[in-house]
């Protein structure tokens, strides 16, 4: 009975972390969500632009969220610890990684556009594809910032803070999508760079914002996060640095799996990229549930840790996966039931114009379907590898299983037997389905050799 009230409990603790950030994802997914519908109010050649220019940015995003993910590790590993004075040295190092990060993202953001051409893209995309990319660019500080933070707050505990800007971001860029796009307010009309145009402002305000809630919530008050925030210390920078780079390079694996699958549709024709991204963007939208769940994991997993209590950090890790399982198999059922539902969201069917990517979209869809079940284990296996500090060997397993097992897989039955767009999807299931598994074991083999080791809390040097 003891036993079963330990599981309930890290099942609500768990949950308590879970939903805020889940719905914090989730309102940042509703942002992309918002942007694609609004693309595709402007035609299929404006969705199929902007949706290179969409997949493009958000894949500097995801690599950079990667990198920034080692603030809330190491921060819920010294808050675990009771190290609370290391605390406002990391937050103080996260904001110098923003902005190591920001600098080169920016410049290759605003000049990707040749890049494309060269990757073959059309040059009927490739205009939209510019406007969109050098409109949106100028938000990625504050993107990243609000990254920062976010992982900071979440690792003390206080995730509603964020839930509650984000609801305020996707406002703003409803709104601001609206006013620019078609020219509202007196604001000249300026179609598809509107939409990165209103994603910027969104991102600032969010970011100054979370800023402001940090400094004066009562909670987080006694940190004295943004004390000295200029300060470099070389050791915590290092240590982000090195915990960081290979989820960073993780994440980058995974994104750029999709990238690249993105470019090749573009070589299929405006039907094939279109269909792909609405079936991506539904898929991206539910994957922000397990990703919250994946954030969840590694502050629980760490907290844990940094008590030394390793049978405690295993049982967060599993209730991390068994939760997300549970939810991407409901969305699964959904996707595979009512495709033609969530495709009228994107497109109005009843255009002519429209019929050959509805068709291909339900293909996709219903693979979607399955794939998505794979991607929800595998991204909670890996926030509670890396709530262990383990950064370096599944950076290898994704390679691994993203590109030699899915995107090889997908090629071959895309061009090889003519499948092209589906060939390509069906590769992401067994790409996705191998790394599901090889992560899944290398968290319980690690936590069972760390059970066996003599544990003194980890805490980061103030020397």
């Amino acid at each position: 009975m003891r036993a079963k009230s330990f599981w309930i409990q890290e099942i609500q603790a768990c949950l308590q972390l879970a939903i805020p950030l889940a719905a914090a994802q989730l309102s940042e997914a509703v942002i992309n969500f918002v942007d694609t519908i609004m693309m595709g109010q402007l035609g299929p050649k404006a969705l199929a632009g902007g949706a290179l220019g969409a997949v493009t940015f958000t894949t500097f995003l995801i690599v950079s969220t990667g990198m920034l993910s080692a603030v809330g590790a190491v921060a819920a590993i010294a808050f675990g610890a009771g190290d609370f004075p290391k605390l406002r040295l990391i937050n103080a190092q996260g904001f110098w990684l923003t902005l190591l990060l920001s600098l080169p993202l920016m410049l290759l953001t605003w000049h990707f556009t040749p890049i494309l051409r060269q990757l073959g893209q059309s040059e009927d995309h490739l205009p939209l594809t510019q406007a969109y990319l050098q409109s949106i660019v100028w938000g990625l500080p504050a993107a990243l910032g609000f990254i920062a933070l976010r992982n900071m707050t979440s690792a003390l505990n206080r995730p509603r803070l964020v839930m509650i800007i984000m609801v305020t971001g996707i406002l703003l860029n409803v709104g601001g999508n609206y006013v620019l796009m078609f020219g509202k307010l007196g604001f000249p009309t300026l179609g598809i760079a509107g939409i990165g145009w209103a994603s910027t402002l969104a991102f600032w305000v969010k970011f100054l914002l979370l800023g402001i809630g940090i400094f004066y919530d009562r909670h987080l008050k006694p940190y004295h996060l943004f004390t000295r925030c200029y300060q470099i210390h070389l050791p915590v920078l290092w240590e982000l640095l090195r915990i960081g780079t290979p989820s960073a390079l993780l994440f980058l694996v995974e994104a750029s799996l999709f990238t690249v699958i993105t470019y090749l549709m573009g070589l299929w024709g405006t039907v094939s990229l279109a269909a792909h991204q609405i079936a991506l963007q539904t898929a991206a939208t539910t994957f922000m549930i397990p990703l919250g769940i994946a954030y969840a994991t590694t502050m629980r997993v760490g907290q844990n840790l940094g008590r030394c209590d390793v049978k405690s950090a295993k049982r967060s890790g599993i209730v991390g996966i068994l939760l997300s399982s549970w939810f991407m198999s409901l969305m699964a059922m959904i996707l595979w039931f009512f495709p033609e539902l969530v495709i009228t969201i994107y497109l109005d069917v009843n255009q002519a114009e429209n019929i050959e990517v509805f068709e291909l979209s339900k293909s996709l869809l219903k693979v979607a379907a399955v794939f998505q079940i794979f991607d929800g284990v595998q991204v909670v296996a890996n926030g509670a590898l890396r709530g262990i500090k383990d950064t370096k060997i599944p950076l290898v397993i994704g390679i691994v299983c993203y590109w030699l097992v899915g995107f090889s897989s997908g090629y071959l039955l895309a061009q090889r037997l003519g499948l092209q767009a589906i060939g390509l999807w069906l590769g992401c299931v067994f790409g996705l389905m191998t790394a599901a598994v090889v992560l899944t074991w290398r968290f319980f083999h690690k936590v069972g050799y760390l059970s066996g080791q003599s544990c003194e809390p980890i805490v980061i040097s103030n020397q």
